[in-house]
C-alpha cells in the first residue's frame, strides 16, 4: 500500500486536503480508483496542468505512452485535464470537490461502502478547513423585490451566463442509496454549466439539456425542500449542487457529525411577517438546519440560518422572506477558484506552490 499512502500524501497536499484516517481507510479507497501503476503516475502530477510532453522530460519517461495513460485516467475522472495552447494538459485533481464527483457513472455498492467509511473516520477534518467548499446561494423567489442580488448569488443567474446546460445524478445520494441508506429527494437534479455551446453533447454522464430545462431542473429542486450550493467563488462557477443534510457529504457534516458552519451562509438572512404567520408549522420540516422554532409566530435564529430560502418557498401564508444581511455580518467570497485555493492553502499553512 506504500504507493497509495504517498498518492494520498500528495492529495493531502491540495489546498482541499484529504485528511488521513490512521487506520487505512483512504488507502483502501484509492486502491479500488487507482491499480498501483495509475497511483505511480498520479503522484508525479502537480496540480499545476502539464502537457504529456512536459511532464515526460520531467520523469524521463515516454511521451507517446504517458500521454495514452494520461488520457485513460482522466477519462475515469482520477486526473484533471484541459486543453491549453500547448495542447492536452494534465494535473492532479483533489479528491473532494474532484474525484469522488467524477466516479457518478461508475460508483457500486463496494466503492460507496469505502466512501462512507472515510467520511465516517476522516472526512469531518477536510470539512473544518476555511474557506469553506461550498457557499449556499438563494432560492430566487425568496429574496424580497427590493434587495440587490449579484449574479454570484442568483442560481438563475448563473444559469442564464451559461451557454450549455447539463443535469446528473447527485453522487452522494447515489452513494447513500447502494449502501441502503437511500433519502427520498430527487437524485437527478445535480447541474453543470458549460462556456461553450454543445460542452455536454455526448457526454456519458452528463445529460445534456437546454437553458429551460435547466431552470426546470432548478425549481424541481427548490420544491423539493433542496438547498443550492456552489463552489465557494464568486467567478467561474460551473455547477449547482441541490443538496440535503441526509446525503449530502458536505451537509451531513452538520446532521451526521454535530459540526456548525460546514457550508458559507449566503448573504441573505430569513425574516418573518409576524401578522401573517398563521403557526402553521410548514416550514419547520423544510428547515434543515434547525434555525426555526414555533411560539405564536415562527421564531428564526440568524446565526442558525444559512439564507437558503427553502422555507420561504414552502410558506402557505407567504410570512417568510430573505433580506440582506448587515453587511458587516457578509462572509468575503473568494473572487476566483484559484483565489479559494490561495486562502484554502493558508489556512492550512501549506507552501505558496500548492
Amino acid at each position: 500500500m506504500e504507493i497509495y499512502t504517498r498518492l494520498a500524501q500528495a492529495l493531502d497536499s491540495l489546498p482541499n486536503g484529504f485528511p488521513s484516517t490512521g487506520g487505512g481507510s483512504e488507502l483502501r479507497l484509492l486502491a479500488k480508483l487507482f491499480t498501483p501503476e495509475e497511483a505511480e503516475l498520479a503522484v508525479l502530477l502537480t496540480p499545476d496542468l502539464e502537457t504529456a510532453e512536459a511532464i515526460a522530460a520531467r520523469t524521463g519517461l515516454e511521451a507517446g505512452e504517458l500521454r495514452a495513460k494520461l488520457k485513460a485516467m482522466a477519462r475515469r475522472g482520477l486526473i484533471a485535464i484541459s486543453r491549453t495552447e500547448g495542447g492536452l494538459a494534465f494535473g492532479l485533481m483533489p479528491f473532494v470537490v474532484g474525484i469522488f464527483e467524477m466516479q457518478v457513472g461508475s460508483m457500486d455498492k463496494e466503492l460507496a461502502r469505502l466512501a462512507e467509511d472515510y467520511f465516517q473516520q476522516a472526512f469531518g477534518e477536510a470539512l473544518k478547513m476555511k474557506p469553506q467548499f461550498h457557499r449556499v446561494i438563494p432560492v430566487g423567489e425568496s429574496v424580497r423585490n427590493s434587495m440587490e442580488v449579484h449574479p454570484y448569488e442568483s442560481a438563475a443567474a448563473l444559469v442564464d451566463a451559461a451557454q450549455a446546460w447539463g443535469v446528473l445524478d447527485c453522487i452522494c445520494r447515489k452513494q447513500r442509496a447502494l449502501i441502503g441508506e437511500p433519502c427520498n429527494h430527487p437524485v437527478d437534479v445535480c447541474m453543470a454549466f458549460g462556456e461553450q455551446p454543445g460542452a455536454f453533447d455526448n457526454n456519458p454522464v452528463i445529460h445534456a439539456v437546454s437553458r429551460e430545462q435547466s431552470l426546470a431542473t432548478l425549481e424541481r429542486a427548490a420544491k423539493a425542500g433542496l438547498v443550492h450550493s456552489v463552489s465557494n467563488n464568486q467567478h467561474g462557477i460551473h455547477y449547482i449542487c441541490n443538496c440535503c443534510t441526509c446525503s449530502c457529504g458536505i451537509l451531513r457534516g452538520m446532521a451526521s457529525l454535530g459540526m456548525a458552519n460546514v457550508i458559507a451562509r449566503s448573504a441573505f438572512v430569513n425574516t418573518v411577517d409576524e401578522l401573517l404567520c398563521n403557526a402553521c408549522e410548514t416550514c419547520l420540516s423544510y428547515c434543515q438546519f434547525d434555525a426555526l422554532t414555533m411560539e405564536d409566530f415562527v421564531q428564526i435564529n440568524p446565526l442558525r440560518c444559512v439564507g437558503c430560502g427553502v422555507c420561504v418557498a414552502s410558506c402557505p401564508s407567504e410570512a417568510l422572506t430573505l433580506v440582506r444581511r448587515p453587511e458587516d455580518e457578509i462572509l468575503p467570497i473568494p473572487d476566483t477558484l484559484a483565489d479559494w485555493k490561495t486562502q484554502r492553502a493558508s489556512f492550512r499553512g501549506l507552501g505558496e506552490n500548492k
